[in-house]
Formats: structure tokens, sequence, C-alpha cells
């Protein structure tokens, strides 16, 4: 049996799809059942249960071999707070798997986790790294860049289609790397179905590195016009961080990011990546062309 905590957001529904078309016995946990009405039709075994309630993750972690812990709550806030989520929770989430029996425990943490990030959220990222390695327990550890169904699509493409405008953290001249939610997917299912981890940490990339800007480009010929660009600057951005903090953690935690994808080296070569596990990673045009929704784009003629 495989655990998905995680498992209706897009990583997660991704990889247990993946799993259940190769027969596999995967259950998702979930704080609403009913977002995962689609997996559980598929087959997926789907309970109740939250990051923030150990009884949850205990029952859970019953009977399972292998686990996906996808969950994050970058933009929370509140009771859903990074620190509550992708902290304390995981940190009960993986003492809760080493207490039943658990062969292998799959992390997915960020490209770039480190303890002096400037974002929390990388350096809660690199802290969970830790606790799971230094628990005992079989991992696997994966490390991806910028999903493009987020950053390059929700951010700023679907803006651009649905409004014509976009706002712009920053510059947007950096080029950084984007990757494709089904090929990390692809990754996470393969190394879920290896017996147990060895303590593997795997950086996970897109083909190529593109500037937001570029990718501000790529959506306005894809939508037939201009778009209106606003940026905030990265003089604002750095005072509005921390006031931000004091009454919605998650949205300060964005910026610091913002300005951390602005400013430094965001760039990835997936060639060690493919040299090792061989496969066509997705470009981010390629990924436009098969998942931008019809009724966003002009009509033909």
């Amino acid at each position: 049996m495989i655990l998905i905590v995680g498992g209706t957001g897009a990583l997660g529904s991704a990889t247990t799809e993946k799993l259940l078309a190769q027969r596999e016995a995967v259950r998702v946990m979930t704080r609403t059942p009913a977002k995962a009405e689609a997996l559980q039709a598929l087959g997926a075994e789907v309970i109740q249960g939250d990051l923030r309630d150990q009884d949850s993750l205990i029952q859970a972690c019953q009977g399972v071999d292998t686990v996906l812990a996808s969950a994050h709550s970058v933009m929370g806030k509140g009771s859903e707070a990074s620190k509550y989520i992708d902290d304390q929770g995981h940190c009960w989430f993986i003492d809760a798997a080493k207490a039943a029996g658990v062969n292998h425990f799959v992390y997915v943490s960020a490209l770039g986790a480190a303890p002096d990030h400037p974002a929390n959220f990388f350096r809660i990222k690199y802290k969970i790294e830790q606790y799971l390695l230094k628990s005992g327990l079989p991992c696997t550890i994966l490390r991806p860049t910028a999903f493009m169904e987020a950053h390059a699509y929700q951010l700023i493409g679907q803006p651009i289609l649905e409004t014509g405008k976009v706002t712009l953290f920053g510059k947007g001249e950096n080029p950084r790397n984007f990757v494709a939610v089904t090929d990390v997917a692809h990754f996470a299912t393969m190394l879920l179905l290896k017996p147990e981890g060895s303590g593997e940490l795997l950086e996970i990339g897109g083909p190529e590195n593109l500037s937001n800007m570029q990718v501000v480009r790529l959506y306005e010929e894809l939508a037939g016009h201009q778009a209106k660009v606003s940026h905030v600057p990265l003089g604002m951005l750095r005072v509005m961080s921390p006031v931000a903090g004091l009454f919605n953690p998650g949205l300060s935690q964005v910026m610091q990011i913002s300005i951390w994808q602005d400013t430094t080296d965001q760039t990835f070569d997936p060639s060690a990546l493919l040299q090792r596990y061989p496969m066509t990673l997705t470009r981010l045009a390629d990924w436009m062309a098969a998942y931008v929704p019809t009724d966003l784009l002009p009509a033909a003629g």
C-alpha cells in the first residue's frame, strides 16, 4: 500500500493517477475527501486526515509500505501557516511513518532548500530533509524546480489570457527553471516503486531556463495580443515582506521567494538527471499547447 499525503494537489494527484494506472494500491489522505472523488473513482482508497492531527497521521500510516509527502502550505496563514503544515506537521508525519514500520518515505522538498535560505519556506524544507535523514527511515528526497502549472500558468499566463494584464514581483528578467508536474510525477512514481529508499537526494527540473518576461511573451503570442505588465519593485518587496509577515506569513514568504528568484541564479541543467534517468522533459510551449483551456484562447480565423 502506498500512502499519498497531498493527494489532491497537483503533484499528488498526478502521481496517484500514474500509480493506479500501474495497478498499485494507493491510499490518499486529504482534509476534504470530496476533493478526491475522481481519484476514488479510479480506485484509490480515500481517508480523511490532517497534518495538524497526529492521530489521523498514525491511522493513515497503518498497513502502509511506502509514503509520498507532497503537501505544502507556502501561502498558508493562521492555523494553516507553513510552520504548522510544512514544519510540525511533517515532523509528526515522519514519526508516524517510522512507528508504523514504513519501508520508504519519499519527501517532496524544493530546489534551493538550505539552512540559510532568505525565505523561511526553504529553510523549513531543509529542516524536514534533515529530520527525515536522521529518523533512520529509508527515504528519498525530491527537489523540484518551480512547477509550470503554478509559477508559469497560474501566476503569469492565466491572468494574461483572462484579463490581458499581469503583475510581476521584480523585473522578471532573471532566467529561472520551470518543470511540468507530470514530469515530477514520473520520477516520484518510479522512486515510490523502489523497495526502499537509500537517502538519495534527486534534483529535478525542466529542459529550459526562461525569465518571467519570456513567459509573458509566450502567453502574449498564445493570446494574440500584447499584455499590460506591471512590476512591483524589489525595494518595495523588501519593505513589504516583514510588514506582511505580521498578518499573513504566507504572503510574506512569497515576497521573500520572489526577491530570491529575481536576484540569484535560478537556472538548472538537467543533463545529470537525464543521464541517470533518461526521459523527455516537457518544454513550456508544449505544456501550454496541451493544457491551456481552449476557452481562454482566441477564436480561430
